[in-house]
């Protein structure tokens, strides 16, 4: 019987196993970089041991200290969780000797399967097909490849190849992310199926011969191949195809004496259906699966390592699930990872609706791991209900702080192809434009109308003297006001002044001030009436509305000389670390040419020359963690 459990991992990964522990009354140790001291996970354990540092090759990945951090908890179990080592055989092997258990398939299984060069053999093998391309025999016929990382997932290490000219480079930068992240930097590549569906299994089995097959998932919608919406079951599958992936994944798992929860993956192109990876874990859209079968996955995956086996059949599968995941990144910006301080994370919870997050108000995101803030979940009786309950959840979402995906997810939720259920895997890129557009533009300067509304009421309510006169007020209608404010790149220069006792402004056609009581702005649009939250924090002015959230930072009367940048300057797009410098002073350069990579969040991003020109400047070195908006580089276009 299992009685204390190490997660060997962190955020919502962790917190999500917590959970089932705290149910099955099993105690929890926690593991943390020195990053993550402050975390969410770490308070939520009964006891903590930290992970000097703060990269992942020096924490998450160290399974010599994961297990000495067991062996000091008096653990008597290791749950890996997905992601860092839960699919590292040599790991498992390691907790294994240890004389701990080990919450998860065999080694054996792990690396057999964990090869994806391998893997694709074995099912071969099995009869599941399979597809792919040997990277030292590559022609233009084969074209275009996709290369992605045998030793992991995710989406890192992942590479589209289009043409042979650059085949070299791309195999290298798909190395180099995922040696960054997995510790493994062998790559291999497979045909890209640009319109194909992804579609994947859930199995559980046991150690005393039985597998169940747990319906399956469609994960098409995705950016950079790493999914962003998951639902249960997959919708518009013919009975014959779902027949077959349910038919094939328990080949998959029998094949190499399955034990636990895992995943088998696959594209599914019209009637043909293609074996992609099997993930020896739990995957992160595994709560869609648990609202459709009832099912606690991590409390099956803990009674199969404890031995005991499965109960009877696997459930039916019943009612529809939905997932997004919540993204600290700019869609609108080539979806650079985003860091900052959580201002408010409020997301509503109500009957059919689940949050796992890494996250609470007062956290901060940083550079060093992936940016995943939070999963929501909707469960309803019908695919139609549940989009309708995931998106109204978004909507009334609070979260301010730092940018995210928010507002991508719900233009994926409302958008005629997805609720139609006709997805593949570049949908999204396909309708990003239109799904990051600059949205209504009049919802927008609403919410900038009850920002500086909300924020005059404010500063005239805490000004130690006449406080209770509202800001700008005289016994006449007095000299309009302004305050401007940036959202991204665009800008509202909000007008208003007093009228008797009231604030007003036309700031927006047809739309009038009604009332401002503490935090409340009440605005009237026409016949309708409208409640805004409004908060004030420094220079950051958060606005809730019925259309969503906004966050705006005022922009300053006067701007410090200090602040400007030189013509020419190229800037980080975010905060991260320098692992690439292309260039020197002096060196001449063409458009696009590479000139510094970073890399934040597990993902790199090349910075190129914008122009043809010279270096004049170089600010950084290899190693060297920068914010975002710092100058990397200088580039003098040529005359």
């Amino acid at each position: 019987m299992i009685r204390r459990i190490v997660v060997a991992n962190r955020g919502e990964i962790a917190r999500r196993v917590f959970r089932t522990c705290r149910a099955l009354g099993i105690a929890t140790v926690a593991v943390h970089s020195d990053a993550d001291a402050g975390a969410p996970f770490v308070a939520e354990a009964d006891t903590a041991i930290r992970l000097p540092g703060n990269a992942p090759a020096d924490t998450y990945l160290r399974g010599d200290l994961i297990i000495e951090a067991a062996r000091a908890a008096g653990a008597d179990a290791v749950h890996p969780g997905y992601g860092f080592l839960s699919e590292n055989a040599g790991f498992a092997r390691a907790v294994e000797a240890a004389g701990l258990t080990w919450i998860g398939p065999a080694p054996e299984s792990i690396e057999t399967m964990g090869s994806k060069i391998g893997a694709k053999r074995v099912m071969a093998a099995a009869g599941v097909p399979v597809l792919g391309v040997d990277l030292a025999t590559v022609t233009a016929s084969d074209l275009p490849l996709l290369v992605k990382a045998s030793a992991g997932g995710g989406g890192r290490g992942m590479r589209i190849v289009a043409t042979l000219d650059e085949l070299a480079d791309q195999v290298a930068r798909a190395e180099a992310e995922a040696a960054s992240a997995f510790g493994d930097g062998t790559v291999f590549a497979e045909p890209y199926l640009p319109t194909a569906r992804h579609v994947e299994v859930q199995v559980l089995a046991d150690t005393h011969g039985t597998v169940w097959v747990l319906g399956d998932r469609d994960c098409s919608v995705q950016r950079r191949h790493q999914k962003v919406v998951e639902e249960a079951p997959a919708p518009n599958l013919g009975g014959g195809t779902r027949t077959s992936l349910h038919a094939f994944a328990r080949a998959a798992a029998e094949a190499v004496g399955y034990r636990g929860a895992g995943t088998v993956e696959f594209l599914v192109d019209g009637d043909r259906i293609v074996f992609l990876e099997m993930n020896t874990r739990l995957q992160v859209e595994h709560p869609v699966t648990e609202c459709v079968t009832g099912l606690d996955l991590v409390a099956c995956q803990i009674a199969v390592a404890e031995g005991r086996p499965l109960p009877g059949e696997a459930p039916a599968i019943t009612g529809h699930a939905i997932e997004v995941r919540l993204y600290a990144e700019d869609p609108a910006a080539g979806f650079a990872p985003q860091t900052g301080h959580v201002r408010t994370f409020d997301i509503p919870h109500h009957a059919g609706v689940r949050v796992d997050s890494a996250i609470e108000a007062g956290s901060e995101v940083g550079v060093h791991y992936d940016a995943m803030l939070a999963k929501v979940i909707a469960y309803a009786g019908d695919r139609d209900a549940a989009i309708r309950m995931l998106d109204d959840t978004l909507r009334r979402t609070r979260l301010h702080g730092v940018t995210t995906n928010l507002d991508l997810l719900r233009a994926v939720l409302t958008d005629d192809e997805f609720v139609a259920g006709r997805m593949h895997t570049t949908l999204l890129d396909e309708r990003l434009d239109q799904w990051t557009g600059a949205g209504d533009p009049r919802r927008y300067a609403k919410a900038a109308l009850a920002a500086a509304i909300g924020q005059a009421a404010r500063t005239a309510a805490t000004a130690p003297v006449l406080a209770r006169i509202p800001a700008a007020w005289r016994n006449a209608a007095g000299p309009p006001r302004q305050r401007v404010y940036r959202r991204g790149p665009e800008r509202y220069a909000v007008t208003y002044w007093s009228a008797g006792h009231r604030l007003v402004s036309d700031f927006v056609d047809g739309v009038s001030v009604v009332d401002v009581r503490g935090d409340q702005v009440v605005l009237s649009d026409g016949p309708v009436r409208e409640t805004y939250r409004v908060t004030v924090t420094g220079n950051a002015v958060d606005v809730d509305g019925p259309h969503g959230s906004a966050g705006f930072e005022l922009v300053p009367t006067f701007v410090d000389p200090a602040e400007t940048v030189a013509q020419g300057s190229l800037l980080a797009p975010m905060p991260a670390a320098i692992t690439a410098v292309h260039v020197e002073v002096g060196a001449v350069v063409g458009k696009g040419d590479p000139v510094v990579v970073l890399e934040a969040m597990k993902m790199q991003h090349t910075v190129t020359a914008p122009t043809d020109g010279t270096v004049t400047a170089l600010t950084v070195t290899v190693g060297q963690q920068v914010v975002a908006g710092a100058v990397l580089a200088v580039i003098e276009e040529n005359a």
